[in-house]
């Protein structure tokens, strides 16, 4: 069931994305040699009661099992869903994905960035660049009575022209007052055009982006996903309303 929002909810998720923005763009700073996941986690939990929010993820169930932490912290060749734990240490030259939600006012906001700790490698800033860019494209392949599918393909052309690949296994979604929603918005071609594009339509595009092949597995945690081929991947992520006038990103800072 695809459920379209009034301007009034949509006012709400801005200020749920809102949140969400403000606790990244900590969270970021805080990221740097020497820093364990479990510090970063502690943290988001911590802004985000006193913005009288709950986090979203934590506590999340699939098939049994139930995510412990507040925020998706994910290092290197891990693609999404990394558990924090106060033993994991962030290292000179590591990639960090940061996956954060939050639940307030009964609507839910969703965002991701991933960022450098220290000095990296240049192919570690060029897939950086080229997944942020692809959400871009992605975004801006938005509007009323486009597709799902619009969104799809401009994020796999831009990850494909840089020589990269897009992950299958894990796609983007509606939200709203539940995390996850239908539509799914996937980051590469299905062959179908998908759902069209409606007025009040609220979407998390989420490209996963790899250095090497889109192949990934499922760690021992039964969380965390990772690279096969044990190259690196990135994750960037914006919740994003459609509106007559075009994309309207909730989630900036």
């Amino acid at each position: 069931m695809i459920l379209l929002k009034s301007p009034e909810e949509i006012d709400r998720m801005r200020r749920a994305n809102a949140i969400v923005a403000e606790i990244l763009a900590e969270l970021r700073t805080r990221v740097r040699p020497g820093v364990t996941t479990g510090e970063l986690d502690v943290l988001a939990e911590e802004l985000t009661r006193k913005k009288g929010a709950r986090p979203a993820f934590k506590g999340y169930a699939v098939a049994g099992r139930v995510y412990p932490a507040s925020v998706c912290i994910s290092i290197n060749d891990e693609v999404v869903h990394g558990i924090p734990s106060p033993r994991r240490v962030l290292r000179d030259g590591d990639i960090v994905g940061l996956d954060f939600g939050v639940c307030h006012d009964g609507y839910f906001g969703d965002a991701a960035v991933t960022v450098p700790v220290g000095r990296v490698t240049p192919e570690a800033e060029r897939l950086m660049r080229v997944t942020e860019a692809a959400l871009a494209a992605g975004i801006e392949a938005i509007r009323a009575g486009a597709h799902v599918g619009d969104i799809s393909g401009a994020i796999q052309d831009t990850v494909e022209a840089a020589g990269f690949s897009t992950v299958r296994e894990f796609v983007g979604h509606g939200i709203g007052r539940s995390l996850h929603e239908d539509p799914q918005v996937p980051n590469y071609r299905t062959g179908a055009r998908g759902v069209r594009l409606s007025d009040g339509l609220v979407l998390a595009i989420e490209p996963m982006v790899n250095a090497g092949g889109p192949e990934v597995f499922l760690k021992e945690d039964g969380w965390t996903a990772a690279t096969r081929d044990g190259r690196l991947s990135a994750h960037f992520e914006h919740s994003v309303a459609v509106t007559g006038n075009g994309p309207y990103i909730l989630s900036l800072p």
